[in-house]
């Protein structure tokens, strides 16, 4: 056997003995074998350099140290989930499906472990990249790292597709996350805190060899890409399975959302006996097809839902309720409490939301209270133990005046807060307005963070967004912590602001209400921010998605000299605020507002670019058939039922084909 052969061998065989230790969990070698056998590989990689893989099972052992994490932007958006925590919030998800797909719905039942979102790439079977989930948009390439996790494959076995992506959860088992905690304390050191945010750390250390240490798992439950050959959740989970990933096996099958209850009940008691964190079902719509139909709203599949186990309660004490002010100058009423343990966290602070909150709970400093975390995430107060209410408790009255510049405080008909109107003049709005200004799903500036923002407002040197384009680095450099390069560094990350398309700079300028997809559908009809200036509110509201709400706020934004003068000085520095040119090109007004429903499996272009062509060239998607529907576009396996109504409302029933003569 010559030594490229010898080599070939035994990487496969270290493959495969690596799959049955740390995938199926079910060594087939003693621990000492399979070290004399990597030892043998090293030796032969080493004298034979020309042979060298950077999948090979010997470099799993890391040392490549990554200064910067480049930042990735997804193929595929890595969406949130919508949360449900009682069966009447289900069979609310379940009537929602069944009105927007035909035929029986069965679903698949999976738990939510708590770890770290990730998202791996795969080429002809070699693990190429590595994303955490980041914003949803774009994550962190931090594949050195999760190379070196042993139950991540870095070749694939058996028939797996050319190019495709798998979504699953870093996750540390609780008996690694205690023997390193032990180690710790042995040393002198402070324990970790939670195996969740623990894990989620180790992925961003420098030295791929520290993570290497960590007794890290990836557990995976979603394969993304075209050409699967699969038709359902369940199906992909098995495939997934027979590549050599790691894959719960207690997910299951429910044909209802009973079956999925008797999931829920059987884990939230169970889950206390697995190796990982867990906080919850995730229940998906299996149909791939009808999980297509369906859909994403801005945030969340609408095939896909969360189901949270109940929260764990403490009880701790309220010692004092300050105010915080936001970018909008709404007041945030926060309880201030006495440090305790809950869900794996040290909880010292949580949101009373406002006046309403506050006096429902009739909340008093003093008072025993109970806090959870909503989703295991916020931590809320739920109520207040009048058992052990102080004798000379007093009720709490809310503040009249804003505690940053005390302005008399303001509240709107209908709004559950309170607002400081002072606009321009209240130090944390004008903060608040830049940091988001510069947020990564807005300008994004890099070399700027939230903390410089502050000291350049606190230092007099910008006081609205478009100052920070007359920023130089000579004025930044005596500022405290900012080097030269830093400066240099602040100032070109400025500069190359100039090139973020408008959506995202009409979502940067803050205006209420209006959030990255009330922008795109803003820029999208009116295509620059002169005509938005100008528009009326009937105008306003005949635009997409635009309630009466959003195009008073727009008005009253623009109605404000102050902005007018931002808006106009953002202009002479080149800031995108019209469509460009390419955009323009290949949006028009051809289909004028008509609204599409989109149903069946097409074959000249994708469903996903039929909708972007209705959109694009003026008409509108909905997702279910009304009087208001002017066109079904059917392709092959149209649901009947959506048939019948579109026939029972006389809609014109149209083919791919008819679409694309439309345009």
């Amino acid at each position: 056997m010559s030594a490229e052969q010898k080599i070939q061998s035994l990487r496969k065989e270290l493959r495969e003995h690596n799959h049955n230790y740390y995938v199926l969990d079910n060594p087939s070698i003693s621990d000492y074998e399979f070290d004399i056998k990597l030892k043998e590989l090293q030796k032969l990689e080493e004298e034979h350099p020309e042979f060298y893989d950077a999948n090979s099972p010997t470099l799993r052992v890391g040392g490549e140290v990554t200064k910067n994490f480049e930042t990735v932007v997804h193929e595929h958006r890595m969406y949130s989930l919508d949360n449900s925590y009682s069966k009447e919030d289900l069979l609310d998800w379940e009537t929602r499906i069944k009105k927007q797909v035909d035929g029986d719905v069965q679903y698949t039942c999976e738990l939510k472990y708590d770890g770290a979102s990730m998202s791996l790439t795969y080429e002809n079977g070699k693990l190429t990249k590595a994303v955490t989930r980041g914003d949803g948009f774009q994550g962190d390439n931090v594949t050195t790292n999760i190379k070196t996790i042993r139950s991540v494959p870095l070749q694939l076995k058996g028939d797996y597709p050319e190019k495709f992506h798998i979504r699953g959860e870093i996750v540390l088992p609780f008996d690694g996350f205690n023997k390193m905690n032990e180690e710790r304390l042995a040393a002198g050191e402070e324990p970790y805190r939670n195996p969740r945010n623990t894990a989620s750390g180790s992925l961003k250390l420098q030295d791929s060899a520290e993570v290497a240490k960590r007794p890290l798992e990836c557990l995976l439950y979603s394969l993304i890409g075209d050409n699967l050959e699969i038709t359902t959740q369940f199906e992909g989970l098995e495939k997934a399975r027979s590549m050599g990933f790691k894959v719960p096996t207690v997910a299951k099958l429910a044909n209802s959302i009973d079956d999925v209850l008797d999931f829920v009940e059987h884990w939230d008691i169970a889950r206390h006996d697995l190796p990982y964190e867990t906080d919850g079902v995730v229940i998906k719509v299996n149909s791939l097809f009808q999980q297509e139909e369906l859909g994403y709203t801005a945030k969340a599949p609408r095939w896909a839902m969360a189901y949270k186990f109940k929260a764990e309660q403490v009880s701790t004490r309220l010692n004092e309720i300050t105010y915080q002010v936001g970018r909008t100058g709404a007041i945030t009423p926060v309880a201030n409490l006495e440090p305790v343990e809950l869900a794996g966290t040290t909880v010292k602070r949580a949101s009373l939301h406002n006046s309403d909150q506050i006096e429902k709970l009739d909340i008093r400093v003093g008072d025993a209270v109970f806090v959870e975390k909503g989703g295991e995430i916020i931590p809320k107060i739920i109520a207040v133990d009048l058992s052990k209410r102080p004798e000379n408790s007093q009720p709490t009255i809310y503040i009249n005046q804003c505690p940053e510049c005390y302005t008399e405080l303001i509240r709107i008909e209908g709004e559950a807060k309170h607002y400081c109107p002072n606009y321009n003049g209240c130090n944390p709005q004008v903060v608040g307005r830049i940091q988001h200004f510069i947020s990564r799903k807005a300008m994004d500036i890099e070399g700027l963070g939230g903390e410089t923002v502050a000291l350049l407002v606190n230092e007099g040197l910008i006081n609205n967004y478009a100052d920070l384009y007359e920023l130089t680095a000579e004025q930044v450099m005596p500022l405290e912590r900012m080097a030269e390069k830093s400066a240099e560094n602040l100032v070109s990350g400025v500069a190359a602001s100039k090139q973020i398309p408008f959506e995202r700079v009409l979502f940067a300028l803050g205006i209420r209400y209006v959030g990255e997809t009330v922008a795109k559908k803003l820029a999208k009809h009116f295509k620059s921010i002169d005509v938005i200036a100008k528009a009326s509110f009937e105008e306003l509201v005949a635009a997409d998605e635009i309630g009466d709400r959003i195009a008073e706020s727009v008005i009253d934004f623009f109605a404000s000299e102050d902005n007018q003068v931002i808006i106009d000085r953002l202009k002479l520095n080149g800031i995108q605020l019209e469509l460009s040119e390419e955009q323009m090109a290949n949006q028009t007004n051809t289909l004028n507002g008509n609204i599409f429903v989109v149903s069946g499996v097409f074959h000249s272009v994708s469903r996903a670019e039929l909708k972007k062509l209705i959109e694009d060239n003026g008409g509108k998607v909905s997702s279910s058939i009304s009087s208001k529907t002017n066109y079904v576009v059917a392709g092959d396996k149209m649901g009947p039922s959506k048939r019948v109504k579109a026939e029972g409302l006389n809609i014109p029933i149209i083919t791919e084909n008819d679409f694309l003569k439309m345009l």
